[in-house]
């Protein structure tokens, strides 16, 4: 991590939530970006729901060469889609958490206003974290390239029976395996379905990817850690309603030879997290490792 004192003139706001309490927190943001001198952007659909109204409303695509910060107001999920768009361009973010667990998203509903006023005066910690570009080749075409932050999935799309799959790391076979799919998780996907999976955590400085198996028929095939250097390739045997997913935010239907092809993307999302983060407080507060069995 690195502290980055560095003056926000035009700050993004995007907030996506179905929680009651959304207009009162893009009010609060707002008020703490202008006392600022900032000025501030909202995509379309955060501007529709806000009370206080922006210097501008720009499509999402535009965000990322107007923008020097991102607010994030929501869950992971929004965060991770912003990430992604961010990236390339080396905005970086900060989230709001109105979500559940809130892994990535760091400040509090009831924290907002000191808290984000002191990012916004430079006191905060950023952090870079690991994106992965996937690729789908279908007889040796791509069909489909995206980025994910948290995972790549390869699995059976419904309640079918197992699906079959040969792993390969840069250009080595690893193995073949039947299971209900595969999870390549970076660092920071590592705490979500990897981990619910049995996959480790990785720390996010880690430049590794996790190769975790769900329900493997061979319970000798247990989860590897990687160097995120290596092109990770997992090819479909066979297996009908198979699919690739990636953040669970798109997906594409899987035919037999069909080539899912990851590697670590070359630009990184920068994250900001207020003065005084630690990851593995973060850790013991999210997954109660702190609290004592009765």
């Amino acid at each position: 991590m690195r502290s980055m004192p560095a003056p926000f003139k035009t700050v993004a706001v995007v907030g996506k939530s179905d929680a009651p309490v959304l207009p009162e927190m893009l009010d609060q943001v707002v008020a703490v970006i202008r006392s600022r001198g900032a000025a501030v952007l909202m995509d379309a659909r955060t501007a529709e729901a806000s009370r206080a109204r922006p210097d501008e409303a720009v499509a999402m695509g535009e965000l990322p060469s107007r923008a020097d910060l991102v607010v994030v107001i929501g869950g992971d999920g929004t965060l991770l889609s912003c990430a992604r768009l961010m990236a390339a361009s080396g905005v970086p973010l900060i989230g709001v958490n109105l979500g559940r667990l809130g892994f990535l998203t760091d400040i509090p509903a009831d924290k907002v206003s000191d808290t984000l006023s002191a990012v916004l005066d430079g006191d905060y910690v950023a952090e870079e974290r690991l994106l992965l570009n996937a690729r789908v080749m279908r007889s040796g075409r791509e069909i489909f390239a995206t980025q994910a932050m948290n995972d790549v999935v390869v699995g059976r799309a419904g309640a079918g029976s197992m699906i079959e799959f040969s792993v390969h790391v840069d250009g080595e076979f690893i193995y073949s395996l039947r299971a209900d799919g595969i999870i390549a998780a970076t660092p920071t996907g590592s705490t979500a379905y990897a981990l619910s999976a049995g996959g480790p955590i990785l720390h996010p400085r880690l430049a590794a990817v996790a190769l975790v198996p769900i329900s493997p028929h061979t319970l000798s095939n247990r989860p590897v850690a990687i160097q995120s250097s290596s092109r990770i390739d997992v090819i479909l045997v066979r297996g009908p309603g198979a699919r690739a997913n990636f953040d669970v935010q798109s997906h594409v239907n899987l035919e037999a030879d069909d080539v899912v092809s990851i590697a670590a993307a070359p630009k990184r999302a920068i994250l900001l997290h207020p003065r005084g983060y630690r990851y593995f407080s973060m850790l013991r507060d999210k997954l109660r490792w702190n609290e004592r069995n009765a």
